[in-house]
This record gives structure tokens, C-alpha cells and sequence, in this order.
């Protein structure tokens, strides 16, 4: 399959690119609107006929024309459960609007948007905008990672095939160990249970050790949400006091990041390990969206 030109908005390291070149869609140019320089580095060095067109708010000034696929993950942080629920009153999941502006003036064949699990409202709100609705696929299928994420695109759709993939085959070292996370809890010195509720306990930094050990949890931009840790599962207090990094547990590597997302092992050198983990924990599965790209290639080859 053929396509002129493809328009990846918030296009961070190109995963865009990669999912088109293995569902094997032919393009003639891409264009790539991002402001992060690490990833946009990365992207670069991938990729060396991208065309970076900088921030997606300066878009009328763009000389593009014959536009194709728009493609995008507009920022999720309004959206997220763990972010302070501002929807669309957050600048930045905002920017959908701006997603919206910019697909209404290229009017492209096809479009691809991606976002989290969000509120029932805020989810229908962007299908009446989009006017198509949106496929929910968790990444655990074609990866040792869940990540649940809405897909809305013009075209037909199904789930992909579950590839089976544990999270022992992606390990560079210490397979044995369980996924877990540090977070912040409010335990009752008495019980020992959490009770978050109670805002006269003290949060303390718990780590949590999940008792299955087939899938990572979903990688974010925060290296300690995603650990493994080779403790029993259950929750231990007062994690950075009363355990040993590198012992009790570790950080992903950012191979082990690269893996979850389907990358190529090393996609990310170039730049510090703290944006690779950034990036990668705001890229997209990248199987994932190959996936709906051959169903689209598939849909035009009939």
C-alpha cells in the first residue's frame, strides 16, 4: 500500500514511523510535529527523512499539502486516573482541540488518534468530535506489558492475536523477579493496612510486589511506577529506608523499556537514560498500532 504523505502529531520518537514501515504502508514524505529535543534526537537518528515541522500550535504557518494520514497521541495527563482529572481544562490534553483543528483543515483519508482510559464523558466527547468510534486494545496482547489505550480510526478494526509474550523473554537480567512499584500509601501503624483515607496517617513510599509474574504493569514517564523487585509479593513499608535497591529491587533498563514498547533493542541511545525512560514511558506500543495499519493496508488491498 501506497500513501503520499503522513502528518504524526505529537509524534515524540517516531513510533508512528516504525509501525508504518512494518505493517509495510508506503509513504512519500513525513512530516513530524514535536517540541521535546531528546525525542525529537531520537527520531532523527532513526529516521533520516523525517520532517520536523516544531510545535503543533504554530500549524497554519505549515507549507504541507496532500496530507493522507494524520496520526497522534494528543497529551492523556488531563485523562489519566493518576493525574488530577482536569480533562480537557488541562493545557495540555487540551490539545486536542488543536488535533482537531488540524485534521478538520487537511481533511486526510485516513486518521489514527490514541489516549488512555479515561471517564465514560470525556471518552464520548472526543468520539462525537472524531465521528468514528474507538477500538479498546490492551498492549498485553502483542507485549510483556498492560497498557490498555483507546484507538479511534476511520477505518475497520479487530483486536489483535495475543502473542503470549511473558515478561521473563524481554529481561536483560534477573528473570526470576516480579513487577512491581513504589508508591505513596497511608498505612495504619496498628493493622498494617492501607487506608488512604485517613489524612492523619503519614503517606510512606510502599513498595508493591504484584503476585503474578507473567506482565509488567504500564510504563510511564516515572521510573519507580515500574520496578522489579525480587521480594515475595505484598506490600513493604517505607520502601527507600527499609529496602536495597539493586537487591530488594531495581529500574527497568532502557532495553527492557524498549522491549515493552516493541522497539528495537537501543532505539533510544543517544540521549540520558532519564529521557529515554520519559519517552518511552509516552510512546505508543508500537505492534499495537502496526497492527491496525495492516488492517488498514488489508482493507485497501480488497
Amino acid at each position: 500500500m501506497k500513501i503520499k504523505n503522513v502528518l504524526s502529531l505529537f509524534d515524540g520518537m517516531a513510533c508512528g514511523h516504525v509501525a508504518l514501515n512494518r505493517a509495510g504502508i508506503e509513504f512519500d514524505n513525513y512530516y513530524a510535529s514535536e517540541i521535546h529535543g531528546p525525542s525529537m534526537k531520537v527520531a532523527n537518528k532513526n529516521h533520516v527523512n523525517i520532517i520536523q515541522l516544531g510545535d503543533i500550535n504554530t500549524w497554519k504557518s505549515w507549507d504541507i499539502e496532500d496530507i493522507d494520514l494524520i496520526i497522534g497521541g494528543s497529551p492523556c495527563q488531563g485523562f489519566s486516573s493518576s493525574g488530577k482529572g482536569l480533562n480537557f481544562n488541562d493545557p495540555r490534553s487540551k490539545l486536542f482541540f488543536t488535533f482537531l483543528e488540524v485534521l478538520e483543515h487537511f481533511k486526510p483519508k485516513y486518521f489514527l488518534l490514541e489516549n488512555v482510559r479515561m471517564k465514560a464523558e470525556w471518552l464520548q466527547i472526543i468520539t462525537d468530535h472524531l465521528g468514528v468510534d474507538p477500538i479498546h486494545i490492551n498492549s498485553n496482547l502483542v507485549s510483556a506489558q498492560n497498557r490498555p489505550r483507546y484507538y479511534w480510526c476511520n477505518w475497520d478494526t479487530n483486536q489483535p492475536t495475543d502473542k503470549q509474550i511473558k515478561l521473563t523473554s524481554i529481561l536483560e537480567k534477573n528473570h526470576q523477579w516480579h513487577p512491581a512499584s513504589i508508591v505513596g500509601r497511608r498505612i495504619n501503624p496498628i493493622t498494617g493496612k492501607r487506608n488512604d483515607h485517613d489524612k492523619s496517617l503519614p503517606y510512606s513510599q510502599c513498595l508493591q510486589v504484584k503476585k503474578s509474574a507473567d506482565k509488567m504493569g504500564c510504563l510511564t514517564t516515572v521510573a519507580k511506577d515500574t520496578l522489579l523487585s525480587s521480594k515475595p509479593h505484598g506490600r513493604y513499608p517505607d520502601a527507600y529506608n527499609k529496602t536495597i535497591r539493586g537487591k530488594d529491587w531495581r529500574e527497568l533498563t532502557p532495553i527492557e523499556y524498549e522491549r515493552l514498547q516493541t522497539l528495537p533493542d537501543d532505539y533510544t541511545k543517544g540521549v540520558g537514560d532519564t529521557s529515554r525512560r520519559a519517552m518511552l514511558g509516552n510512546g505508543w506500543t508500537v505492534d499495537v498500532v502496526t497492527h491496525l495499519f495492516e488492517e488498514l493496508r488489508r482493507e485497501q488491498d480488497e
